[in-house]
């Protein structure tokens, strides 16, 4: 009987598919294609919820065979990461040009990541003390206990960790193992690195010009390669949304979430103040944000799906390139630079909400002016280098919690709505990269307005 209902569910995920497939023959729009996928595995996820229990055998075994789609997409998103930030930024900086600075370009970027990420622990602050979040008040099982367990001892390789030394990991000692994304910060890793390959690519100019231009020719047609493997990936987003956001719904315990709904309504409003901090920032710039967020929707989407920054770098760069004028090399270097510093959502708003949730636990009083202060500062500093993807925020909390002294087991009391808070999140952490990338193109007079004001569908750069 279990086998059938197996067969049955994976039977019903086809002809979802089966209507995606019909909707691309038909030309239908990839902005449409994307919310139907959302739309379809909202409405059978919560089917699949109603059926089954969220930790049925049968619910368990049809969701392993989704994740040949879902996760299949977002492993396929991966796999072309490093090879696009790398030739991407290899050729935008050797392509640079008088007015140009790789150091000015850098520098905007970050300080918008940064900038933002102090806005967002302060919203994240304001917010838990207005819901008056306590981690006292929430029960803790056996779940619970045993990720408390689990943080504590990854705490502590994390504390013997000052920030100097954290801030060594970021250089590429062995760039082939970044490749392999062997570290947390090896995105980052990569990024520099490849600026190094772009920047005596500009030296080699005055000393041996035709050396430099032939490889710039390489990079050229390496880059035509890599983008087109970006566009055939890319085709697939609506099937992987469907499978994705399928399985985050039918696994979900709406149980676990109703005992945690106060902790799970306060991060959401801070996760939206911020989105709307993004779009008064943006507006401040001269950018219609009703137009932003209709161009941008499609690649937040996926990022809420796929709960991965780093798997969304090939959709980020596009959608700014293509939808709102952004140059490539502005482009490349926010959406990598995004998916490892500054992150609003990971390393901003959920630490420092951990931070004042757990304070009162060691009598600390979290309405104090020094630790507010010190808690924006340390959030801020400490959001170098975290993941990329599903997990991230757990480690920047464990470093912002052990360097305030504050104790890191309690933040395994979330565990039961992780996933549902890190949906909104990485929403967030993406939207942020595509916001420092679209004010550094602002300050520096080279975003093409006109590409952003054209009601452009990403079917232009994704030919369906």
């Amino acid at each position: 009987m279990a086998t059938l209902q197996v067969i049955l569910n994976i039977a019903v995920m086809l002809v979802l598919l089966g209507v995606l497939v019909w909707m691309q023959k038909k030309h239908i729009s990839f902005t449409k294609r994307v919310f139907t996928g959302l739309g379809l595995g909202l409405v059978f996820g919560v089917i699949l919820q109603l059926v089954y229990n969220a930790d049925s055998e049968v619910l368990a075994k049809s969701t392993d065979w989704f994740n040949l789609v879902g996760r299949g997409y977002v492993g396929l998103l991966q796999m072309i990461v490093i090879p696009l930030i790398m030739v991407s930024i290899i050729s935008a900086i050797a392509k640079l040009k008088g007015k140009q600075n790789l150091g000015k370009i850098s520098g905007l970027i970050i300080a918008v990541l940064l900038i933002t990420t102090a806005i967002a622990a302060s919203v994240s602050i304001i917010t838990s003390i207005g819901f008056d979040l306590k981690a006292i008040e929430i029960e803790a099982g056996e779940a619970e206990q045993a990720r408390g367990v689990t943080l504590e001892e990854r705490a502590g390789s994390v504390a013997n960790k000052s920030i100097p030394q954290q801030v060594l990991d970021f250089i590429p000692t062995n760039p082939f193992a970044d490749m392999t994304g062997a570290r947390s910060t090896s995105t980052l890793a990569v990024v520099i690195f490849s600026a190094f390959i772009g920047v005596a690519v500009l030296g080699l100019d005055k000393k041996k010009p035709e050396q430099a231009d032939t490889f710039r020719k390489l990079v050229d047609a390496v880059y035509a390669v890599v983008m087109r493997i970006v566009t055939l990936v890319l085709r697939l987003t609506p099937y992987g949304i469907l499978a994705l956001i399928t399985n985050t719904v039918a696994t979900t315990n709406p149980e676990e979430i109703l005992k945690l709904i106060k902790f799970v309504g306060a991060s959401y409003v801070a996760l939206i103040v911020m989105f709307i901090i993004h779009l008064i920032l943006l507006a401040l710039f001269g950018y219609n944000p009703v137009q932003y967020v209709r161009k941008v929707l499609p690649t937040l989407i996926f990022a809420f799906t796929s709960r991965s920054s780093a798997a969304t770098i090939p959709l980020n760069v596009e959608t700014q390139t293509k939808r709102l004028g952004v140059p490539d090399g502005i482009a490349n270097l926010s959406a990598s630079f995004g998916a490892t510093i500054g992150q609003n959502g990971c390393a901003g708003i959920y630490p420092a909400m951990l931070a004042v949730m757990i304070a009162p636990t060691v009598g600390i009083d979290p309405l104090s002016w020094d630790f507010i202060l010190t808690l924006i500062l340390v959030v801020t500093i400490s959001s170098f280098g975290v993941a990329g993807v599903g997990g991230g925020a757990t480690f920047a909390s464990l470093i912002v919690l052990s360097t305030m002294n504050l104790p890191v087991a309690l933040a395994g009391l979330l565990i039961s709505v992780e996933p549902l808070i890190d949906m909104g999140r990485t929403a967030l952490n993406v939207n942020d990269s595509i916001t420092a990338g679209v004010i550094t193109g602002k300050i520096l007079g080279e975003n093409d307005q006109d590409v952003f004001k054209q009601n452009v569908d990403l079917d232009s750069a994704v030919q369906a």
